[in-house]
């Protein structure tokens, strides 16, 4: 889809390591990866169209200062069903927008844009490929319990909203991370990459 560079879609469902996966990439294969979740968070803070757009769908009381109010917002999203749609509609555009901008700034021959919602947000469309980050539910549960210091059921309820084997077979690589173990990791992600540089 770029010219310039090829691009990696990150996804995978709740405790399957993609933040993980980012980090070998960042630290291991020199490659950048923008954080969809961490760039949302700063563009509903930074970017006046969003901030403009936001007070105008749920109010003022949104922003307190420069400053998101997320339960005013976490509100206003689990009021309505369709009020998710109409959020993601002004937050999505604008994460899209600043990871083209992002990328074209690296100067590198392979990007990555990590999403726990990729496929939801659209977001694979814009990338050239899919990398999926796999591990078997238990240990996935286990790890988001840790991570998260939440319960089984709270994980267990938000791994229901996720559709991890639909998008397993969507992707363009699998990488399995069901071992606590980096050269395994490692050499997965080596056979992708070569894949990638030689196309």
């Amino acid at each position: 889809m770029f010219n310039e560079y090829r691009s990696i879609g990150i996804t995978g469902g709740i405790g399957s390591g993609k933040s993980y996966i980012s980090n070998l990439l960042r630290q291991r294969f020199g490659i950048p990866v923008y954080d969809c979740d961490i760039e949302a968070k700063r563009l509903t803070v930074t970017d006046e169209e969003i901030r403009g757009k936001l007070i105008q769908l749920v109010g003022p009381e949104v922003y307190n200062g420069e400053k998101l109010v997320r339960q005013r917002l976490a509100q206003y999203l689990f009021a309505n069903s369709e009020h998710v749609g109409q959020v993601n509609a002004i937050i999505h555009p604008a994460v899209l927008k600043d990871f083209k901008n992002w990328a074209d700034r690296q100067h590198k021959p392979i990007v990555a844009l990590e999403s726990a919602i990729l496929y939801e947000s659209g977001f694979n469309e814009y990338v050239d490929y899919v990398l999926f980050v796999d591990a078997p539910k238990e240990i996935r549960l286990d790890r988001a319990m840790q991570r998260d210091t939440a319960s089984a059921e709270r994980i267990k309820a938000r791994m229901q909203m996720q559709y991890p084997e639909l998008h397993r077979k969507l992707a363009d690589f699998i990488i399995d991370n069901s071992k606590a173990d980096d050269s395994y990791l490692e050499k997965q992600l080596k056979t992708a990459l070569l894949y990638l540089r030689n196309r």
